[in-house]
């Protein structure tokens, strides 16, 4: 136990808090073994824009070797496949579950409820369509399509954490995959974490578009879910990394905004 104060030990700690936000957000297998705690699954929060990061230098690996083989249309469809495999449509699930429940629910009770419902509703089934639709769209009428790809995964993983920080978490059911990462949320690892994505905006030259897009969706999201739910729910959370990502596309495909 006195190893965990050395630098070994809080180096360890890290490498495992890494590995378990690959585990959180993404179906890799990791390939150690994590000793589990609610601290360490708080801690893991810090990488979530590193994982992004990471998926995006697949995807966009992904595209430039699809688009020797097929058109653009083609290529992007299937970098959008290989990442709704890969993440188990982890945000977009979430995506489908907040617009079901601010859609459909009366009361915040009604919308709590809706929204801890694994069946898929008709507001949900839209919303879930037009974004994929969308982002697809847009990413087509790119001329540097590696590029948003690389970027917008990461950009996008850090408005979770900014409305973790703002707002109360109001799910109380002990079993959600959301709880020990809410709890005690670090505002050094939020700078930390925050203060990587900008290096990486900035060195994409998507520094404008990216503090846009994670600005206005973090405070129109957190707006939105403070007067509807009292606070954020883990399905809200990925919900704000779709409309990230889709207000980042727009924002960079923009004349004047944009590369």
């Amino acid at each position: 136990m006195a190893e965990q104060g050395t630098p070994a030990g809080l180096l360890r700690r890290e490498w495992q808090a890494f590995w378990l936000a690959v585990g959180f957000l993404t179906r890799v297998p990791m390939p150690l073994r994590i000793d589990y705690s609610p601290q360490l699954m708080n801690q893991c929060s810090l990488y979530f824009p590193l994982v992004g990061l990471l998926l995006g230098a697949l995807y966009a690996g992904l595209y430039s070797l699809f688009i020797l083989l097929w058109t653009p249309l083609v290529a992007v469809l299937l970098v959008l496949a290989m990442h709704l495999w890969l993440t188990g449509a982890f945000h977009e699930d979430g995506l489908a579950d907040s617009v079901d429940a601010l859609g459909g629910g009366a009361d915040r009770e009604a919308r709590l409820t809706i929204m801890k419902d694994s069946s898929i509703g008709t507001y949900g089934s839209v919303a879930l369509l037009m974004a994929l639709a969308l982002k697809a769209a847009l990413l087509v009428g790119l001329e540097q399509v590696w590029l948003a790809l690389l970027v917008v995964p990461c950009v996008s993983r850090l408005t979770p954490l900014l409305l973790m920080r703002l707002l109360p978490y109001v799910t109380r059911t002990e079993q959600t995959k959301t709880s020990p990462v809410a709890e005690s949320f670090s505002g050094r690892r939020l700078a930390l974490a925050t203060l990587g994505v900008m290096l990486v905006a900035l060195v994409s030259g998507t520094g404008f578009v990216s503090l846009i897009a994670v600005s206005l969706i973090t405070l129109y999201w957190g707006w939105t879910l403070k007067r509807q739910l009292g606070g954020y729910t883990g399905d809200a959370l990925g919900a704000s990394v779709v409309l990230t990502e889709l207000l980042w596309l727009l924002a960079l495909a923009a004349p004047g905004l944009g590369l």
